[in-house]
């Protein structure tokens, strides 16, 4: 029989451990960022402190291009570490960022994975079909998340249009039709370092096709509950080459379904910055036209409604909040926008609309 001494140790012990196990949840997620070529890292660097997470380190080997950065920031010189490898040794991150190219997406994941850091990329996820699997080999492997991040991912409007379509509000989707872009990365005024790569297709795997058109991939295999398409048809051209002599400047992605069909209009070309969504039902439509407006008509009888939306509610307003939420386990990424299935076949969509492009073949997916 256990005495009334054992007894009260054991739940002062159980008690304290629930506390620690409180505490550990509500801790904020010690972050490193891997890479500042990228310059959606503006976005953590100069996010205000939620409590949610910490920024512990940045690996970045070019020491200009940090100290710029930390400076324009206001943040402190001893964050910076010339490589990957010494940020985690000496901070001890449990999630990483990476805000460098995508083909050095792989080396992150395969340096990180094995120590059981967790990752969220920028978008896209990899650089190809066969980085990509090797990435998720890693992730299943080492039990991490492996997470990628697009801009898209945090409107309201992508979300309640969803919501809507799901509940039958327009009929089945037909067609949907998704442009993104802007008048291209020089015209806009990016950095060099972000230039350099974005305009190499060794490093970038393309030029607007995997910019601008992975935002429309992601979102369509979203809206289809994770469904690959069967067939994959693009189109891509270079209307500036004396600006973009490696890459193409437009693209326009075509995805067919067994009873939809989806149109991806990526594009260095657009007159103004865009991100935004058509939906077309049976009986109706949803127009995404930002991130807060959102028009529907139910049928054509309907007048078309106006929507405002308030920004989503923590954690899912924001990639960082999100990120540490899953890391916490207090929320899943099985399959939504952010997730490692969804982002698999984004990549495969990638790959078969460069491999059309270049072919001029629609490809068939397996």
């Amino acid at each position: 029989m256990i005495s009334f001494f054992w007894f009260r140790t054991l739940l002062s012990v159980l008690f304290a451990t629930h506390i620690l196990h409180i505490s550990a949840q509500n801790s904020p997620v010690r972050i490193g960022v891997v890479g500042l070529t990228h310059n959606h890292v503006h976005w953590i660097l100069g996010r205000p402190d939620r409590g949610d997470v910490k920024l512990v380190g940045i690996a970045e080997p070019n020491k200009d291009l940090a100290m710029r950065f930390l400076k324009q920031h206001k943040l402190s010189e001893k964050l910076w570490f010339p490589s990957m490898e010494a940020m985690v040794e000496k901070t001890k991150p449990e999630a990483v960022c990476a805000f460098n190219s995508i083909f050095e997406h792989l080396a992150v994941v395969e340096y990180c994975a094995p120590r059981g850091i967790h990752i969220m990329v920028e978008k896209p996820l990899a650089f190809s079909l066969e980085h990509a699997k090797k990435m998720e080999m890693l992730a299943l492997k080492h039990k991490v998340h492996l997470l990628t991040n697009y801009e898209t991912t945090w409107y309201a409007t992508n979300h309640k249009a969803r919501e809507m379509a799901q509940q039958g509000l327009i009929g089945d989707i037909r067609k949907v039709v998704i442009h993104d872009g802007h008048s291209g990365p020089q015209e806009i005024g990016v950095n060099k370092e972000f230039l350099d790569w974005l305009t190499d297709p060794k490093m970038n795997g393309g030029g607007a096709i995997i910019d601008f058109g992975c935002y429309g991939a992601d979102l369509m295999t979203w809206l289809m509950n994770g469904q690959k398409p069967l067939t994959v048809s693009a189109v891509t051209q270079q209307i500036k080459p004396d600006i973009y002599p490696e890459v193409d400047d437009e693209a326009t992605i075509i995805l067919t379904y067994p009873k939809a069909q989806a149109i991806i209009q990526a594009s260095w070309n657009w007159p103004v910055s865009r991100k935004d969504m058509e939906i077309y039902g049976q009986t109706g439509y949803l127009l995404a036209d930002n991130r807060t407006q959102l028009r529907y008509r139910k049928n054509e009888k309907a007048a078309e409604e106006k929507m405002t939306l308030p920004e989503l509610k923590p954690p899912y307003d924001d990639p960082f909040a999100y990120f540490a939420a899953v890391v916490r386990g207090n929320t899943a990424a099985e399959n939504d926008l952010s997730s490692l299935k969804v982002n698999m076949v984004v990549v495969e969509i990638l790959a078969a609309a460069v491999q059309s492009a270049k072919t001029g073949k629609t490809v068939v997916l397996k």
